[in-house]
């Protein structure tokens, strides 16, 4: 990493951190710490960081949106049916988005592999784009603002802030497991008492 700024500076950020929010494997939020913590030695702008790493984020997650928006769609009804993905649990899924979608896709950069895919499944699931946008570009705040700030604390001790990131991005995996949960077994007793209602 520290390579990579030496000699790209904070066009290494852009490229790293734009390519992971559609979805390529790269180590996006490792480079904003990086770059961070290299700031804190004078060697970078904290500030350019976080705006090079805010906009790359945002920009990027776009792209996925687009992908997803524009082949994600048609893509998961044609090959769904092999993972029993079907219309109807397609559509439900998109029920689901549009009422929590802003709210998960503002989350899923805490959590590695939500934001590589975060921008591809909103677009799939045709995620209204202005909610899309506005809740893209909060999550990407928060996250840059988060690890900018955690590697430029940490200057040469970013072994600390790598082991709290995983600690950190597992807890966020189970948050939202457990609302995701909650939120089905919810959805279920709804679907039973209307059932009941129905028949009774």
């Amino acid at each position: 990493m520290t390579g990579l700024l030496e000699q790209y500076g904070y066009l290494a950020i852009v490229a790293l951190v734009f390519v992971e929010s559609f979805g390529v494997p790269a180590p996006g939020q490792t480079i904003i710490i990086v770059g961070a913590a290299y700031a804190s030695h004078g060697h970078l702008d904290v500030v350019a960081v976080g705006l090079c790493a805010f906009v790359a984020a945002v920009v990027g997650d776009c792209v996925g949106y687009l992908i997803g928006r524009y082949g994600g769609h048609r893509l998961v009804l044609r090959f769904g049916r092999y993972v029993r993905l079907t219309r109807d649990r397609l559509m439900r899924v998109e029920r689901f988005m549009a009422r929590h979608g802003p709210r998960i896709v503002a989350v899923a950069r805490f959590v590695d592999g939500l934001r590589q895919l975060n921008g591809v499944v909103a677009g799939t699931v045709e995620l209204p784009w202005r909610r899309f946008l506005l809740f893209n570009a909060i999550g990407a705040a928060l996250w840059v603002g988060v690890w900018a700030t955690a590697g430029y604390l940490a200057g040469d001790r970013l072994d600390d802030i790598f082991a709290a990131a995983f600690r950190y991005q597992w807890l966020s995996l189970a948050v939202l497991l457990v609302l995701g949960g909650g939120y089905a077994v919810l959805h279920v007793r709804r679907r039973r008492a209307r059932t009941r209602q129905e028949t009774g």
